[in-house]
């Protein structure tokens, strides 16, 4: 998804009460009290003020932020605000799971079931992936749903045929897709949702019988997870708010009478973590950036230096990338994946 465009204004929420919701005692996921820390971190990409945990439930793995933001809070942390600062080598970094090849990879991975009729994208942005799917599938009718505007955009674009804006759990929104689509994708959605098991359910509604759909997400077993802690991109607090671990994802599939055809990290891992971890740690090593919620703004001369070290800093950046190239083959097949995909079929009734 490409970013929002930045408001006129940067506000600031102001308050605990406001910006994260009561602290939760038991698992989103299975209802379990055995929870554990994982993290408590910054916001290490976007530098914005404020503290967040990220917990594991001991029983069944699910990992979410806790507390979690508030409406308020979300909209905050993911809103683009005019003079915050931003580290093109992250953005870049983390930006690769959107990259072409892995839309065509996702897409050529629904090639088996034959050309859908119908594919609705969730959480589709400027629906980059409808416009390369279509590569794929030029006869099938793409349409979008999005938590923002651009995918009207989209939709002017010729990229998706019918813009939903609004949650796919919306009622309102759920009432104008519900059993239409032959394919309905969540790609890299879930971890960004108030409540992930709403959202596949919300998916598998819009589901015509016998429908497919076509999940990927990242696997908090992950274990560069383990080994570089809150310095893992892809935790990305606090905007991604919880990360479903694959048995947990097929059991609830399952469980709607759904059949898993295709299951597995291969295809779906994105190679970044090296080069996430040395972004990361470059542009915190480094004079902090100047924000519009710094009390005292940095002298010009920290200003100078950090973006000179910034630049300088970029070979160690693009080498950290090359390795994660060249182990991705390697990797793909360990516990190193990062993400994973999921396609299931709806019963046929």
């Amino acid at each position: 998804m490409s970013a929002p465009t930045p408001d006129t204004a940067s506000p600031v929420p102001h308050g605990s009460a406001r910006v994260h919701e009561p602290r939760r005692q038991d698992c989103p996921w299975c209802g379990s009290a055995r929870l554990r820390n994982r993290l408590r971190t910054g916001d290490l990409r976007r530098h914005r003020p404020g503290l967040f945990t990220v917990d594991t439930c001991r029983d069944c793995g699910h990992t979410f932020q806790n507390p979690r933001l508030t409406a308020e809070g979300l909209a905050f942390y993911r809103r683009a605000v005019r003079g915050a600062p931003r580290d093109p080598a992250t953005e870049r970094v983390l930006a690769l799971h959107a990259a072409r090849h892995r839309r065509r990879s996702a897409a050529r991975a629904m090639l088996p079931f034959g050309e859908p009729e119908s594919w609705l994208d969730v959480g589709t942005g400027l629906a980059r992936f409808p416009h390369t799917a279509r590569e794929f599938f030029p006869y099938t009718a793409f349409d979008g749903t999005d938590l923002t505007a651009r995918v009207e955009r989209a939709r002017a674009l010729g990229r998706v045929e019918e813009a939903h804006i609004g949650p796919l759990t919306d009622p309102a929104v759920l009432a104008r897709v519900a059993g239409r689509y032959d394919v309905v994708s969540l790609l890299h959605h879930l971890e960004h949702t108030t409540d992930p098991r709403a959202e596949l359910h919300a998916a598998l509604d819009a589901l015509r019988p016998g429908g497919h759909l076509l999940v990927e997400t990242l696997d908090p077993r992950c274990a560069y997870a383990v080994l570089f802690g809150r310095w893992w991109l892809p935790y990305d607090q606090p905007r991604r708010l919880h990360l479903l671990p694959p048995r947990n994802v097929r059991a609830e599939l399952e469980g709607r009478g759904c059949t898993v055809v295709t299951a597995g990290h291969r295809a779906a891992h994105v190679p970044h973590d090296l080069a996430g971890l040395v972004a990361l740690a470059l542009s915190h090593t480094l004079p902090a950036p100047d924000t519009p919620w710094r009390a005292i703004p940095p002298s010009p001369l920290q200003r100078h230096l950090r973006t000179v070290l910034l630049r300088a800093g970029t070979p160690l950046v693009v080498a950290a990338a090359v390795t994660d190239l060249a182990l991705a083959p390697l990797v793909r097949h360990t516990p190193f994946a990062n993400a994973y995909r999921i396609i299931a079929r709806k019963p046929a009734d």
